[in-house]
């Protein structure tokens, strides 16, 4: 019997459930979650959030913005002329600081903000330290600032997150399914999404069930990369 003709599947956009409450808690991320909760009784004023590529930094901001309107802008968009209006927010938050920062433009969000009594959230995949900081003044405010990470996903985490993220798509997936995933797939969230995106799409083009076999064919090119 001839296979089905395979399908351009579209590229459809899929919406992600970003607020607190679709937030997935683990041992991974809960310092990160519970120490925004805590907002604004912040430590210290500047915290910065480090973590690996789809470790969930994003919604973690998202859900944050929601609950104290705070100001959000990415690291490099960060001008000495959006500082006024960032440090009038009840929070800012500058995103990606490792894709490059304008240290004179933080320096001076970080000191307008500490006049205000604001705070001042800086996500990263980095530390400080590999940042580029030519400001020793700088360098100084951000040593002084509260460290939190997300750590890579335990195997309970993964399995929730992959039941989301085929939930975001409004695809149902045999729980047998999932867990195969969970032992063969790489420890991270980025290759969750990657992988769910790449079934989905597999999927669609073949017209079939997502199958054990289906996603172990797609598993082996997800992890060999683009």
């Amino acid at each position: 019997m001839a296979e089905p003709p395979r399908q351009l599947p579209l590229d459809l956009p899929h919406e992600a459930a970003l607020s607190r409450d679709d937030y997935l808690l683990g041992s991974s991320n809960r310092a990160a979650f519970e120490l925004l909760e805590r907002w604004p009784e912040w430590p210290s004023p500047v915290v910065v959030l480090a973590g690996p590529v789809g470790s969930g930094k994003t919604h973690l901001v998202k859900a944050f913005q929601e609950e104290t309107g705070a100001a959000v802008i990415a690291a490099r968009d960060l001008t000495e002329r959006a500082v006024e209006t960032l440090a009038a927010a009840p929070a800012a938050v500058v995103e990606d600081a490792h894709l490059g920062v304008d240290n004179t433009a933080l320096f001076h969000l970080l000191n307008a903000a500490r006049q205000a009594g604001r705070t001042v959230l800086i996500t990263s995949r980095t530390w400080p330290a590999s940042w580029k900081i030519t400001l020793p003044d700088l360098m100084s405010r951000l040593r002084a600032a509260t460290p939190v990470e997300i750590l890579e996903p335990d195997d309970d985490l993964l399995r929730r997150v992959l039941v989301k993220l085929f939930a975001d798509r409004q695809i149902s997936v045999d729980i047998g399914v999932v867990d195969y995933l969970v032992v063969r797939m790489e420890r991270s969230l980025d290759v969750a999404m990657r992988a769910v995106e790449a079934i989905d799409q597999e999927a669609l083009a073949g017209r079939v069930r997502i199958t054990k076999p289906l996603v172990g064919r797609v598993l082996e090119n997800v992890h060999k990369g683009p």
